[in-house]
């Protein structure tokens, strides 16, 4: 394969193979041979049987090829070829004749069969972009040489499959350089085939000198995410002594001799149980059903900013996301990294973090992390605008191929999704130089805009709080440094949220699971968690209402998709609730089909669908008390979260105004605060609409739950007790007015005063002045949170800058060694036609990684300079934050 990238036999050639033109430079890829030609040497031969063209065979026509001699040249010792009936495939069909050269035989001794590298090529890349399977592709290719059925076509599928998957390694040995070294293919070691993500941290690859002593730690820190697929897997067929793998953990599986050794190993371990939550990933990991499948899923370990995958970080699945699995793809991968910082994103890292150090222990000493992890976190802070689920992107990916993979033997599965991997890399590879710049323009706004909103907020609060601001800074960055400091962002008043209220829910099922008397009728939701659920529908229900309400008539198809792509997941997930709700309220069938036959629609918009809770079905209705206490306990809690959240945005909307009329003049600034105003106002708008639904349903439930004395906090909520403290109502006065009642709670906290910090002369519906430590806990949150936004913003910018340089390092860096590989050339028993073969693919490759770098520079280099023009220093570090407090 090597040997091709150069002139071959035709090495030095003077003149064409043809003709006597002198220098040829052309080869046709579609004709036979190696052969150089002068352009106009192509020649087209077809037979006229008088009335149209007739299909015939090359071979009929006597066509004879002789190997190991170049065309032209006669054989002294001419032999047929045994039995006569060698196949070659290629992309006009399935042919009956040996070519000369870019074919690919499908046995090594005595072959049978061969394929052209055009088909091959051709099926490789189609099958990325389709997922096409080998038996589809080859029976196109069957109806390509034969449409009628009339002729007969031999059966060559599996010596197809075969050649397609030694095709697959073998480009993938000689993508990774393996052909250049000298030690060849047995030399490879585990995780060499892969292509690295060229913007993540790579120490001796694309990191400046000194940098394990730069202050700026966070810049070399590599972003993880762990996840697992349970699509992709494999039933019972085959075993590893019949169907091995070709690669040897070469690639992006994990070897898989010695992770199963470990796992036998480790096969009497139970997995621990979640003690924060009732997660299913955790509690239910060895329960998975596994009937008839050999592997129920994969996991494995991604770049979380740049969605690659990771050397040696993939990895089968026996049944659920087990914490042995997945500790042995997390720890086989960072054996391949040196750095010190790890970012890590896990749906059940609260969790699995736990004892992780202490789970290493188990596993072989060459699996444990020589050097010290200075900080691990699991995105809190410096995520940056990371997204933690990047796998799942991959994974709507490679999903398709599972029709094909799951009917393989383990060995053939693994190169082939290992190869898919493979090219999902390159391809991200490819376009980061438009995905870079996507990402930087986006950043950039949300910088300075998040940086200008702190300083508003800063000077804002500086008269009322100046004294309190030193102090809310050095909390926070006292819990930055150590998380078991009291965290800045919670309230520390003993107040009633839908979280409390679901943990206290979650400990009454816990209580019945353990007595026995637990009457939940599905395994996965129990009546708190359905009637939880349904109220967050009902939460995105309302959203979606004012997502879609906000579009406009001149909405771009970009946004009308993003709308159409969350319309869609949302009726999914009311289905997947409606069908488990159907199972505790069975009398909501028929309440469905008349409510649809009233109102003529079969299927409404997801976001009009009536969800039917406990508090939306009359009295006549049979219905759980169990279920309407429940939603009375969560209507509660979520009617005091949306006052809470109503008062919290209306003294963000004060704090606005005031800032906008003492201090903003000129167009654009005024400009940008009414667009920070319009934002707030939408906040407001939807905490109100949560609070009137909450209300509305505890107005219906009371009376059936035997609950009083609500009243009195949580009042019906007109549109003239939206207001801020200092807000008047048409007709009042300074010396008349009235305090709106939802600033009149224990726990409310407000941020307006007067000018003299006095009350006198209001008239309250209850005399109660808020405490000074209820009106600072949240303004401190409300500070904390500004001041967290404006910082990550920055330090996002700071960071793609630094990706974009490692980027262009790391493509430099990779075109310097195909450099030293073109010069090496020191394989023995090396012709000169091989050795012209690897000098002209390794400048090749050279070339390619030196024009993809340029490529990217050359795109990048406006936006990069409007970046550095804005940037009012390297960074808006915490000190910078702080603004002379």
């Amino acid at each position: 394969m090597i040997r091709l990238e150069g002139r071959c036999n035709r090495l030095g050639a003077q003149s064409c193979s043809e003709c006597d033109c002198p220098n040829p430079e052309y080869r046709c890829r579609d004709c036979l041979g190696p052969e150089l030609y002068c352009s106009p040497c192509i020649l087209l031969a077809h037979k006229w049987n008088g009335q149209h063209f007739e299909r015939i065979s090359l071979k009929t026509l006597g066509l004879h090829i002789q190997l190991g001699h170049i065309t032209g040249q006669k054989c002294l010792n001419p032999r047929r070829a045994f039995n006569d009936d060698f196949i070659v495939v290629d992309t006009h069909g399935i042919h009956e004749q040996l070519l000369r050269i870019s074919w690919f035989p499908s046995t090594t001794s005595d072959p049978k069969t061969a394929a052209t590298f055009h088909v091959l090529e051709h099926y490789h890349l189609l099958s990325f972009e389709s997922k096409v399977s080998a038996f589809e592709f080859y029976n196109a290719l069957s109806r390509m040489s034969d449409n009628t059925g009339l002729l007969p076509i031999k059966d060559r599928y599996e010596s197809f499959t075969r050649m397609i998957r030694e095709w697959r390694h073998l480009k993938m040995l000689k993508r990774s350089g393996r052909g250049h070294d000298p030690s060849g293919v047995d030399g490879t070691v585990e995780g060499e085939c892969t292509v690295l993500c060229p913007a993540c941290p790579h120490p001796g690859k694309n990191l400046p000198a000194g940098w394990k002593d730069a202050p700026r730690q966070w810049l070399y820190g590599l972003f993880l995410a762990i996840d697992a697929n349970f699509r992709l897997k494999r039933k019972a067929i085959s075993n590893d002594g019949v169907d091995p793998s070709l690669s040897h953990g070469w690639g992006y599986f994990v070897e898989d001799k010695a992770y199963k050794d470990f796992l036998h190993s480790g096969a009497d371990s139970v997995q621990e149980k979640s003690t924060c939550s009732s997660h299913n990933t955790v509690n239910m990991a060895d329960t998975k059903s596994n009937h008839g499948l050999a592997t129920t899923g994969l996991g494995t370990v991604d770049c979380a900013r740049h969605n690659m995958k990771l050397p040696n970080a993939v990895g089968d699945l026996q049944k659920g996301e087990r914490y042995i699995n997945m500790d042995y793809f997390f720890f086989s991968t960072l054996r391949h990294t040196a750095l010190d910082n790890l970012n890590i994103s896990y749906d059940i890292a609260c969790q699995w973090h736990k004892k992780l150090w202490h789970r290493m222990s188990a596993f072989p000493i060459s699996m444990h992390l020589s050097h010290a992890v200075k900080t691990i976190s699991f995105f809190c802070q410096t995520s940056f605008s990371t997204d933690g689920e990047a796998p799942e992107h991959g994974w709507a990916n490679i999903n398709p191929v599972t029709s094909s993979t799951k009917e393989m033997g383990p060995g053939a599965r693994r190169d082939t999704l290992d190869d898919y991997f493979g090219d999902l890399n390159w391809k991200k590879v490819v376009g980061l130089g438009h995905a870079m710049l996507y990402k930087i323009k986006n950043a950039l706004p949300e910088r300075e805009n998040h940086r200008e909103a702190f300083e508003d907020l800063n000077d804002g609060l500086r008269g009322e709080y100046g004294a309190a601001l030193k102090q809310w800074r050095e909390q926070v960055e006292a819990w930055e440094y150590d998380p078991t400091q009291p965290n800045p962002f919670e309230r520390k008043a003993e107040t009633v949220t839908m979280a409390s209220v679901r943990l206290e829910l979650a400990k009454e099922d816990e209580s019945d699971l353990r007595t026995g008397t637990c009457l939940a009728l599905h395994e996965d939701c129990t009546p708190s968690v359905l009637i939880s659920t349904g109220l967050e529908l009902e939460e995105q229900q309302r959203r979606m209402k004012a997502n879609r309400a906000g579009l406009g008539v001149h909405a771009t198809d970009n946004q009308e998709g993003k709308i159409l792509q969350r319309r869609n997941a949302l009726r999914r997930r009311i289905d997947a609730w409606v069908k488990i709700q159907e199972l505790y309220l069975p009398s909501l069938t028929g309440l469905r089909m008349s409510d649809r036959s009233v109102s003529g629609t079969m299927t409404a918009a997801p976001e009009a669908v009536k969800l039917w809770l406990p508090s939306q079905i009359s009295r006549t209705s049979p219905c759980d008390s169990r279920l309407q206490a429940i939603e009375w306990k969560l209507r509660y809690a979520q009617a005091h979260d949306g006052l809470r959240s109503l008062r919290s945005n209306l003294r963000a909307q004060t704090a606005v105004l005031k800032y906008k009329d003492r201090n903003l003049r000129g167009q654009g600034a005024n400009t940008r605060a009414r667009n920070t105003l319009k934002a707030v106002e939408a906040r407001i708008e939807a905490a109100a609409s949560t609070y009137e639904h909450a209300h509305r349903a505890l107005v219906v439930l009371s009376p059936r739950v035997n609950q009083t004395g609500w009243h009195s906090s949580l009042r019906p909520l007109d549109r003239g007790d939206i207001r801020s403290m200092t807000d008047l109502l048409w007709g009042e006065t300074e010396g008349t007015r009235k305090l709106s009642w939802i600033w009149n709670m224990q726990e409310a906290a407000a941020s307006e005063m007067d000018k003299d910090n006095a009350l006198e002369g209001r008239r309250l519906f209850i005399l109660w002045l808020p405490s000074q430590t209820h009106r600072q806990s949240d303004m401190r949150i409300e500070w904390c949170k500004a001041r967290a936004r404006a910082m990550r913003w920055a330090e996002e910018v700071e960071l793609l800058k630094e990706e974009m340089r490692r980027i262009l390092q790391f493509l430099a860096w990779d075109a310097q060694r195909w450099d030293e590989r073109g010069l090496e050339n020191t394989l023995e028993d090396a012709g000169e036609e091989e050795c012209e073969g690897r000098m002209a693919y390794a400048k090749r490759q050279a070339s390619l990684h030196r024009m993809l770098a340029e490529s990217f520079k050359t795109s990048w280099t406006d936006t990069l300079a409007l970046v550095n023009m804005f940037d009012h220093s390297s960074l808006i570090t915490q000190q910078d934050m702080d603004l002379d407090t």
